[in-house]
């Protein structure tokens, strides 16, 4: 398996089982959330495990795409720690290798925007965060529902695929398509 498959294979899945998350496989999730690079290294994040129904249903009334969090088995609410843009960089840090480890072990996981500043402010009170925190991103996680979980309907109306990376990879400077001539 090529290095890169596990990035291009991952999927946001909105429509989750009832499947129970072994401990083991949640642990590694959340050891590789542990271990994602931050600026300076300064960490700036907690992370909440979010199993109780109703907690996770009142989160999903907290934002407009977070209404899959009701169908999760569980939720990792993204604790933030500063709104500056480094923080904001590491919060997707963040986010994306908490994706990546679920998917290593088929856990389907989507993320859940916390906004505007009501909203915020209902799931902070929710889950305990004390308002010096921002709550702008939670992780829905489950094992996928079946096969159509990991599919766009028909009706969906999102671009499908990739853009080929000769229209998206610039050389040297912008507008420049050509690799011919790059230092190599």
């Amino acid at each position: 398996m090529r290095e890169t498959e596990l990035i291009r294979s991952l999927r946001a899945v909105r429509q989750l089982s009832d499947r129970e998350i072994p401990d083991d496989v949640l642990q590694d999730v959340l050891e590789a959330g542990r271990w994602t690079g931050s600026s300076k290294n300064t960490q700036p994040w907690d992370l909440i495990v979010v199993r109780n129904r109703e907690t996770l249903t009142g989160l999903s009334k907290c934002g407009a795409f977070a209404g899959h969090l009701a169908g999760a088995k569980l939720g990792i609410a993204l604790v933030m720690h500063g709104d500056d843009p480094w923080t904001c960089m590491d919060e997707g840090r963040l986010m994306q290798n908490l994706m990546l480890a679920a998917w290593a072990h088929g856990v389907g996981s989507c993320i859940g925007s916390i906004y505007p500043a009501d909203n915020e402010r209902r799931a902070r009170d929710l889950l305990g965060i004390p308002n010096s925190l921002s709550l702008r991103t939670m992780l829905s996680v489950g094992y996928p529902a079946g096969p159509q979980a990991l599919r766009l309907p028909p009706t969906a109306r999102v671009p499908r695929g990739r853009r080929p990376l000769k229209d998206l990879a610039h050389w040297e400077s912008f507008g420049n398509h050509s690799d011919r001539g790059a230092a190599g």
